[in-house]
């Protein structure tokens, strides 16, 4: 894991947070994008060399709805920028955790993600992330 790649929060109305962040960071977001196969929209914002996502759920069955229904607006996840995400994958099993899917899939972002179990991490749902090439 090289560095954090950004925090991802969870929103009920993306527009709406849109507002909200482009207020606090004094700058609007920079990208949008969809990620049908999460069931999600998202935005993204740079607070100096930091990134922020914010994710609305698309689909009531998306894993972000389920999030927002149980734990409600927050911080959803914390993303890792890695350079070989499948080694790491194995690594991070072969350490204990659990991970929730082995074979990385398209993210947002041109990123190949996979997300480790909060219940191997102290609660805190991780993201690996590897710029897609």
């Amino acid at each position: 894991m090289r560095k954090i790649e950004h925090i991802g929060i969870a929103v009920k109305n993306l527009e709406v947070s849109n507002l909200v962040f482009e207020k606090l960071f004094g700058t609007p977001a920079y990208k949008f994008e969809e990620v049908e196969s999460e069931g999600v929209s998202t935005s993204f914002f740079m607070n100096g060399p930091n990134k922020i996502e914010l994710l609305a759920a698309t689909s009531p069955e998306s894993p972000i709805a389920k999030f927002l229904e149980k734990k409600g607006e927050g911080i959803h996840h914390i993303a890792f920028d890695v350079e070989d995400i499948v080694s790491e994958i194995a690594r991070l099993k072969g350490e204990g955790f659990i991970v929730l899917n082995e074979i990385p899939k398209k993210g947002a972002d041109n990123k190949l993600v996979a997300f480790l179990h909060p219940k191997s991490t102290n609660g805190v749902l991780i993201e690996l992330c590897q710029e897609i090439k």
